[in-house]
C-alpha cells in the first residue's frame, strides 16, 4: 500500500447528496457508466443489471486487468439477470418499482420489444426517471444507425475541426462523445430529480443522444457559418479565433502550450520574445490581424521557444504575466505536485494492486461532497443481496428456462 496522502479507502456507510436515490443501470460500455458513476460517487445506489456476459467494459483490459471497469464501476452494485428468462424479467420489474432512475442504451425500439417501453415503466413506477442513451436519438432518420461514439465524433463536425489542414481529420483517442454525453446525462438526471422534488413533474423520459452533446462542443460554429458563409478549417494546435495560440517546441524537445487570447497578454508575449515592434505593426496589432497573419506570429513565437528549455520558457513567460503551460503526458501528471496536493488523482485501495490511481470524485462540493463507498463489483456480486431487498428470494424465483413473454 502506497504512503501517498491521497489514499482513499472505501466506506460503505458514506453518504452524499444523492443518498437514497436508486439507479438501475442497464447500459453497456462508456456513456451510461460515465453517467451512473457520477450519480454513484455522490451517494446514489447504482445497481448494474448485467447478463452473464457482463458489461463489455469489463473486457477492456490492460495487462490482463479491467482498469476501465475498476474506474467506472466504482460505487456500484452488480446484479446478474438473464432478461430472456421470465423469472429474471419479473425480478427486474420488481426492481423498477423500487427505483428512481432507469438507464438504458439499447438500440431505439429494443426496450419496447422487451415489453419495457417508457409508458410501461412509468405505469409500474410513475416517479421513475427513464434515461434512454443512443447514438442519434430516439427519433429521426438516423435513429436506427449503430450508436458508437466514433461515428458521432465524425458526424458531429468535431473530427473535421481536429488535426492539420494538410492531413486527414483526427478522431479523439478516447471515448470523448460518450464521456461528454455521460456528463450531460448526469446533469439531466439531477435536474429531473429536482423537478420531481419541487412537484413540477413526477417521472419523465430523458432522450440522450451522443450526437447532440458532441455537436454542442462546437459552440457558435453554425452561427459563424451562417453569417460568414465560411466553413472553419483544421488548424492543428493553432486557432482560427485567436492568435498567438499554439503548442511550441522547446530546446530540450519538450512542448508548451501558449494562449494570447486577451489583447494585453498578446502584447506582453511580443515583449517577452524580443519583438516589441510587432505591437504596433498593423499585421499584428489586433487579434483579427494576428489571426490573418497567424503563420508569421507562430514563426516569431516559435523561434523564441527553441532557444529555451521548457522549464526556462515557463518561468520567463509566467513571471512576465503570459498564459502558458506545459504539454503533459500521464507520467508528467503523476509527478506534478499540483495534481498531488489538489488530489486530482487519488490512490484507491484495490484488491489486485494494493492501490490504484483514479480521478477523484467531481465536482468538489464544500458541504455535501461525494465519496468512495465500494470498489467496482465482481459480475453478479450483489444479486442475492439486492433481490432480497426487493423481497425476492432464491426460493421464490421461478424455475429457469422460461422465456419472458
Amino acid at each position: 500500500m502506497t504512503n501517498s496522502p491521497n489514499v482513499v479507502r472505501f466506506d460503505a456507510a458514506a453518504t452524499g447528496p444523492l443518498s437514497g436515490v436508486r439507479v438501475l443501470d442497464l447500459s453497456r460500455l462508456v456513456a451510461g457508466n460515465m453517467l451512473s458513476v457520477q450519480l454513484g460517487d455522490f451517494g446514489a445506489d447504482v445497481v448494474k443489471i448485467e447478463s452473464s456476459a457482463g458489461d463489455p467494459l469489463r473486457d477492456w483490459t490492460d495487462d490482463g486487468q479491467s482498469l476501465h471497469w475498476k474506474t467506472y464501476g466504482r460505487n456500484k452494485r452488480s446484479v446478474l439477470l438473464d432478461l430472456r428468462q421470465s423469472h429474471d424479467m419479473d425480478a427486474l420489474v420488481a426492481l423498477v418499482r423500487t427505483a428512481d432512475v432507469f438507464i438504458e442504451n439499447f438500440r431505439p425500439g429494443t426496450l419496447e420489444t422487451m415489453g419495457l417501453a417508457p409508458e410501461r415503466l412509468l405505469e409500474l413506477n410513475p416517479d421513475l426517471i427513464v434515461v434512454r442513451i443512443s447514438g442519434f436519438g430516439q427519433t429521426g432518420p438516423y435513429a436506427q444507425y449503430p450508436g458508437f461514439g466514433t461515428l458521432v465524433e465524425a458526424m458531429s463536425g468535431f473530427a473535421a475541426r481536429t488535426g492539420f489542414p494538410d492531413r486527414e481529420p483526427v478522431l479523439p483517442p478516447l471515448a470523448l462523445a460518450d464521456m461528454i454525453s455521460g456528463i450531460y446525462g448526469a446533469q439531466a438526471v439531477t435536474m429531473a430529480l429536482l423537478a420531481r422534488e419541487k412537484g413540477q413533474a413526477r417521472g419523465q423520459v430523458i432522450d440522450l443522444s451522443l450526437l447532440e452533446p458532441m455537436y454542442a462542443v462546437l459552440g457558435p460554429e453554425a452561427a459563424i457559418h451562417r453569417v460568414t458563409g465560411k466553413v472553419k478549417q483544421r488548424t492543428g494546435s493553432a486557432s482560427n479565433t485567436v492568435s498567438p495560440r499554439n503548442v511550441y517546441l522547446c530546446s530540450d524537445g519538450k512542448y508548451v502550450a501558449l494562449s494570447g487570447s486577451m489583447q494585453v497578454v498578446a502584447m506582453r508575449i511580443f515583449d517577452i520574445i524580443g519583438h516589441p515592434e510587432m505591437k504596433s505593426d498593423p499585421r499584428f496589432a489586433t487579434n483579427v490581424e494576428r489571426v490573418r497573419n497567424r503563420a508569421a506570429v507562430d514563426e516569431a513565437v516559435g523561434a523564441w521557444f527553441t532557444r529555451h528549455t521548457r522549464d526556462e520558457a515557463l518561468r520567463i513567460m509566467r513571471e512576465a504575466g503570459a498564459t502558458v503551460g506545459p504539454v503533459y503526458d500521464i507520467a508528467d501528471i503523476a509527478a506534478d505536485p499540483h495534481f498531488r496536493e489538489r488530489g486530482v488523482i487519488v490512490e484507491v485501495e484495490d484488491a489486485d494492486n494494493g492501490t490504484l490511481p483514479m480521478h477523484n470524485v467531481l465536482p468538489r462540493l464544500s458541504e455535501t461532497p461525494g465519496g468512495w463507498r465500494r470498489p467496482a463489483p465482481r459480475l453478479g456480486e450483489h444479486t442475492d443481496e439486492i433481490l432480497n431487498e426487493a423481497g425476492i428470494t432464491r426460493a421464490s424465483r421461478a424455475e429457469p428456462g422460461k422465456r419472458a413473454s
